[in-house]
């Protein structure tokens, strides 16, 4: 598939069959959908009826699917370094065939260079315009019509009107028009694959997690199955380091689970019998039981993986500017041509080659390299501003998205925080020495905090021992001392607080020292939400933490829009209540509980520190403790977008006078080659003025 097109003949096609109920296509990770009503044997035929409008369909499968993937981008880009190589060198000759007439260069350089040129133009054409000539035949051999069909008439028109002038030792060949057209089509049609992969990549990881084998308990005995065959009511044991397969309840055990895949924070909660645990989490102290709750296909991960391409599939219906001034390009000036070749030859009575002429004039001046530049160009150099800031861009469109939002949400933890718990307060240097040299044998974050802050010596410690939901114990000169919770090791009768706390009993009878983190602020996160407030931007905090957390944070950055205990389907259904009211929202978040609102917002952002899903869902991801590249990338895209527009504006300006000169005759192929360049070139030096706007600012 290669535009929103396709999904529509195909679902329509679908759906005159009167046993189909739906048929959805997803456009990001072309996953079909049909629910119908007969035996199941009847897909065959309902994949013919696809296979009959000229797409390929297949089985789902996620190694094949990741192998195509691969085949196909090796294919893209073959076809893609041809045409530019052969692009490079056959405007060389051009420059030569084009500057000079036939009397000035010598009638036998002419054609030894109109050969050569040929020799280097027909076969790139017949090699890189493959993806559109097979695409085109597809389609044509079951009688339908797809976009590719009048690419390749025009390359095919181009190339075979060069041909046969240059046998006739007529003036005007146009290989190196082919040639170009050739490139800059095969650019679009790999960004836009490259695009969909890397959204498409994320809900393949995804389901990769649900895949694999799960240790389940029968009659006392150990059996390992797939995840996919767990059903509900089935025992399943999850060791140290593994991940929980499936949503459940545990049975049998103490552990603590690192929730982050699922809730975005980063420190670990205790689970015991009867706590509820989630697939995707990691188990990360001692092993449990686990009674499956949900199959795999019904779980939370599960639900993620749905939402997010739920919503990839509203964003691959998001129309972009360059494509809706392309949309009218084809059937436009393909009858113009038709109409300047008729009007000539039929009306005024022109030999037909000069009437062909005139009509291949205008399809030449009429070339939509202005028009393909107009967006392309400015991408490239914002995207270069904003890397050398630490911004990285991922969608071609993203900048064009981000210039139209009124809303930004905005995750807690690892977002507007640095999300590293940092330990507060002043304590005894022996005191924190001792606390830092246990905390050295744990993986927990609040743990490595303490060993952050010290940086001294540390003392040895003997028997260090890790207790299931509790702490550690160890032996330091002849006493035990514990690092742990405060039900374990600390003092009970102590005021509870909402800070992150850990405790130590330096035992020989010392009172146990507590411990304070906090997860600190971006030092600019108030500043730069204050300055999206100036600029009409309205912000809103939604975190899976605990409200009271949540709000206390909120209130920090000034924001009045704060829902703290948001589960990922929740800040999805919120994020989709706010579009349909109108709005158009930027969500930045960095965890897998917030994959699913970022492929769903209308643009999204992730730092650098997201996880891998976070950073494939996002467009736009940025480096750095910082909060101010949301606001650089913001101001970047409104400018962006102004530089579009002119684009465009000179584009149509260009066409609107040119095409009436070609169609009425007086531009010859030189000229209409020139001045095709000319608007190339008037396109590129505007786009350059995002460097002296960005320079000022």
């Amino acid at each position: 598939m290669h535009c929103a097109a396709c999904i529509q003949k195909i679902e329509s096609t679908l759906l005159q069959d009167p046993r189909i109920e739906q048929a959805r296509l997803n456009f990001t990770t072309g996953r079909l959908q049909i629910i119908w009503t007969g035996p199941a044997a009847a897909a065959g035929h309902f994949a013919a009826q696809v296979a009959n409008l000229g797409y390929t369909v297949a089985p789902y499968s996620t190694e094949s699917e990741k192998g195509e993937a691969e085949r196909e981008d090796r294919f893209l880009l073959l076809c893609l370094g041809v045409a530019g190589f052969a692009m490079g060198n056959i405007m060389l000759l051009s420059v030569g065939l084009w500057s000079t007439s036939t009397e000035t260069m010598g009638l036998a350089t002419r054609e030894l260079m109109n050969w050569v040129s040929a020799l280097i133009g027909i076969p790139t054409i017949a090699f890189s315009g493959r993806p559109f000539f097979r695409s085109a035949w597809g389609a044509l051999k079951n009688r339908q019509t797809n976009m590719d069909v009048p690419i390749s008439l025009a390359l095919l028109l181009a190339t075979g009107m060069s041909i046969f002038e240059m046998l006739h030792d007529g003036e005007h060949v146009y290989f190196d028009s082919a040639v170009m057209l050739t490139f800059f089509l095969l650019v679009g049609r790999y960004l836009d694959f490259r695009a969909r992969r890397t959204a498409k990549s994320a809900a393949l990881d995804l389901m990769s997690t649900l895949s694999g084998f799960a240790n389940i308990l029968e009659q006392g005995k150990s059996r390992r199955v797939p995840i996919r065959d767990l059903r509900e009511g089935m025992v399943v044991s999850v060791a140290v380091g593994e991940k929980f397969p499936v949503d459940g309840v545990v049975t049998s055990g103490h552990s603590t689970v690192d929730t982050s895949l699922v809730t975005g924070e980063t420190v670990p909660r205790t689970v015991a019998e009867g706590t509820d645990v989630y697939a995707g989490t990691l188990n990360l102290s001692a092993p449990v039981l686990v009674t499956v709750a949900k199959a795999a296909q019904d779980s939370l991960l599960a639900d993620i993986v749905r939402l997010m391409e739920k919503a990839e599939q509203g964003q691959a219906k998001y129309v972009r500017l360059a494509d809706r001034a392309a949309r009218l390009y084809t059937p436009v000036v393909h009858t113009l041509a038709a109409a300047a070749f008729v009007l000539w030859w039929g009306v005024l009575g022109a030999a037909w080659q000069d009437a062909l002429m005139i009509a291949v004039t205008v399809l030449i001046i009429t070339c939509p390299c202005a028009l393909g530049l107009a967006v392309p160009v400015v991408q490239v150099l914002a995207s270069g501003r904003l890397m050398k800031k630490g911004i990285m861009l991922k969608s071609g469109d993203a900048l064009e998205r981000l210039a139209g939002i009124d809303t930004v949400i905005v995750d807690k933890t690892g977002t507007l925080t640095l999300g590293r718990p940092q330990l507060q307060g002043d304590y005894l240097p022996e005191i924190l020495q001792l606390a830092a040299s246990l905390a050295t044998q744990s993986r927990h974050p609040l743990a490595r905090a303490i060993v952050s802050a010290w940086d001294g010596n540390l003392v040895p410690v003997e028997a260090v021992q890790e207790h299931q939901g509790k702490g550690l114990s160890a032996l330091y000169q002849g006493h035990e001392i514990r690092l742990g919770s405060r039900n374990w090791c600390g003092d009970p009768a102590a005021a509870q607080q909402n800070d992150l706390e850990l405790w130590l009993a330096p035992g020989n009878g010392q009172k146990p020292v507590r411990f304070i983190f906090e997860d600190h602020l971006r030092t600019d996160a108030v500043e730069t939400i204050a300055v999206l407030q100036k600029k009409g931007i309205r912000p809103v905090l939604l975190s899976g933490d605990r409200t009271h957390v949540a709000e206390r944070i909120a209130a920090a950055c000034h924001i009045d829009d704060v829902k703290g205990d948001q589960t990922p389907p929740q800040k999805y259904a919120y994020l989709q209540a706010l579009k349909a009211q109108g709005h158009h929202v930027l969500m930045i978040g960095d965890g897998l509980n917030d994959a699913p609102a970022l492929a769903g917002a209308d643009v999204s952002m992730a730092p650098g520190t997201a996880i891998d899903m976070a950073q494939n869902a996002a467009d736009i991801v940025f480096m750095g403790d910082q909060f101010k590249p949301v606001l650089q990338a913001y101001d970047i895209a409104t400018r962006t977008q102004q530089l579009v527009k002119s684009n465009f504006a000179l584009a149509v300006i260009y066409n609107a006078i040119a095409i009436p000169l070609a169609f009425a005759g007086v531009v010859t192929p030189l000229i209409a080659a020139l001045a095709m360049s000319g608007s190339s070139l008037l396109v590129i030096a505007n786009s350059f003025r995002l460097y002296l706007v960005d320079r000022r600012t």
